[in-house]
């Protein structure tokens, strides 16, 4: 069985990604995305074990201590970490992996997984992006002024990634994902070890 490849996939908030995402895991099978541990209050709708894992901030310490996470970091005022079993578990089973995490959390998982795919999705303007953020109703003048000045920094580490996807039409930046997802999926090395029965035929003599 050949093993998962793995994704990261950084945006800064409003561009869209969650739902491309969403949408990519519908399209595509043996592909899931990482639930990620955090500190922060669960929302209205949120399910825990399937929108986030929901933890005391000490519970997220003690993990920290184990060296349970592949990455994490402090998000707004709050903490965010991708835990290192369920997702060997799931490469190991050949599924790939999205990762919904920032710059922070690429530049670490980069750092021990070289071989992760990162992909960055760009909004089509800054005026779309802050109507996308007044358009969820959610958060205070305060709040979105402030997401407003953390996407740039977000976006100014774009050039830390093998992808570049802005997401004006959602169907043509989630065919633009589903390229890059299926194209490492014939990738040489993954394909030399899921057809080594038949290259071995196809190449032995009599």
């Amino acid at each position: 069985m050949t093993t998962g490849n793995l994704y990261i996939i950084s945006a800064p908030s409003g561009a869209g990604k969650t739902s491309l995402v969403k949408q990519l895991t519908e399209e595509l099978d043996k592909l899931t995305v990482s639930i990620s541990h955090t500190t922060r209050q669960q929302r209205p709708g949120e399910v825990d074990g399937q929108d986030y894992f929901f933890v005391s901030v000490d519970e997220f310490k003690t993990m920290l201590s184990e060296q349970a996470f592949l990455e994490h970091a402090q998000v707004f005022d709050n903490y965010y970490g991708t835990a290192r079993r369920t997702v060997e578990e799931s490469l190991n089973q050949g599924i790939d992996v999205i990762l919904e995490i920032d710059w922070q959390g690429a530049q670490q998982i980069k750092k021990i997984l070289p071989d992760c795919i990162a992909i960055f999705i760009l909004p089509p303007s800054v005026s779309v992006l802050e109507q996308r953020l007044r358009n969820r109703g959610q958060d205070s003048e305060e709040t979105i002024a402030r997401r407003m000045r953390d996407a740039v920094t977000e976006m100014s580490h774009y050039g830390e990634y093998d992808y570049l996807i802005v997401n004006d039409v959602f169907e043509r930046a989630l065919n633009s994902l589903i390229s890059i997802v299926v194209s490492h999926r014939f990738h040489i090395d993954k394909q030399r070890e899921a057809l080594q029965s038949l290259l071995q035929e196809l190449l032995s003599r009599e």
